[in-house]
């Protein structure tokens, strides 16, 4: 079932999300997290996917980032939203040990190859907007950003390419594949700039 523009479910996922990341910044800005949220899930709503979907792209970083569990989502957004959200969350740390960047990349593209077309989705918008918000900084602040991220511009590139193929591989050639590929192609050509 499509969404409509504003549903109380999509409401309460909102005030749940912002409130969840209420102390949170995007990296290196002072933009409040809840921003790039807002924009998975209108990316989400702008090509059509369900409201289920479209709220997980509100949440995708609750479990991840802010100590939520799968089971207050569940309680909270049913069993679905759920499952999505938990198929798009890095584990950053098991039995306490911190996990590597490469460790939890390969992992969460294993994850993304077996989810199937709604997670695929899901992934598809994070990147999108995490990729165009790259862009936008690069353009601004030139690549001291990657100074930002736990890699630099080859190892992030790579596991964008990754994303795509997995996404790809799920979802054919959905818009949304299309536009984040034309997104990934054009930072790829501003990072070949600086080289």
């Amino acid at each position: 079932m499509k969404m409509s523009a504003f549903s109380p479910k999509y409401e309460q996922a909102l005030q749940f999300a912002a409130l969840a990341h209420r102390q949170q910044v995007r990296k290196g800005t002072d933009i409040p997290y809840i921003v790039h949220a807002v924009h998975v899930s209108v990316i989400l709503l702008r090509h059509g996917f369900d409201e289920g979907v479209v709220i997980a792209g509100l949440l995708h970083d609750v479990i991840e980032d802010c100590g939520v569990s799968p089971q207050q989502l569940e309680t909270l957004f049913g069993t679905e939203v759920a499952r999505l959200v938990e198929a798009v969350s890095e584990r950053k740390r098991i039995g306490g040990v911190e996990r590597s960047w490469e460790e939890r990349k390969t992992e969460a593209i294993a994850h993304l190859q077996t989810g199937g077309p709604r997670v695929a989705a899901l992934k598809a918008a994070d990147a999108l907007h995490n990729i165009r918000s790259i862009s936008a900084d690069l353009a601004l602040v030139g690549p001291a950003v990657w100074q930002r991220f736990k890699r630099g511009p080859e190892q992030t590139l790579w596991y964008y390419r990754e994303i795509i193929a997995a996404v790809a591989a799920n979802l054919g050639d959905h818009p949304i594949v299309v536009e984040l590929a034309r997104a990934l192609s054009d930072l790829e050509h501003q990072v070949q700039g600086y080289n």
